[in-house]
């Protein structure tokens, strides 16, 4: 079995916990697996895989995972590694797969690391846990993109069954 590191950036926690049930999914099927916060990261030369998490704000990916992935360029593409971003705009259909997340295509498109397993997931909406500058923008995407705008929205769009796919073919890597 494989020691995993899973690194995360999340903003408002939905990242974290999709970070934490992957953690838990590999675990189960005999992994030792890692969790850390890009902010905090062990040295990546102790594990034999390595996965980086990222969520989306106002349209970007956090630009710590650009200086993170810069710094450890080298040892993402000599170890097996994959990468997964978590965006509201994943919850539809037409843009919830690597090929068609137009965040995954930026990130592929500005990141020197091209990462053969890539996968993207719903995230969680979640108005009342935001701060009103967030809350007032993130209802005004919303509005445009034809999503919930009630102000008491709390709705999760993880696929947790895609989740659990992904914890197969990482574990496959």
């Amino acid at each position: 079995m494989s020691k995993f590191l899973i690194i995360y950036s999340s903003v408002h926690g939905q990242t974290l916990k999709v970070t934490n049930y992957l953690a838990d999914k590999l675990a189960q099927q005999g992994h030792q697996v890692t969790t850390a916060s890009i902010d905090d990261v062990p040295a990546l030369d102790e594990f034999d895989k390595l996965v980086l998490g990222a969520s989306i704000r106002h349209g970007k990916h956090n630009p710590s995972v650009y200086d993170f992935i810069t710094e450890h360029q080298t040892v993402l593409e000599q170890k097996p590694s994959s990468f997964f971003s978590v965006s509201l705009v994943a919850r539809k259909p037409a843009k919830n797969t690597p090929e068609t997340n137009p965040y995954m295509q930026a990130f592929l498109a500005k990141s020197q690391w091209q990462p053969k397993l890539l996968e993207v997931f719903g995230g969680n909406l979640n108005y009342q846990g935001y701060n009103a500058m967030d809350r007032n923008i993130i209802r005004f995407i919303m509005w445009i993109t034809k999503g919930p705008t009630d102000a008491h929205t709390n709705v999760e769009y993880t696929d947790w069954q895609k989740v659990d796919r992904y914890a197969d073919q990482l574990s496959a890597l």
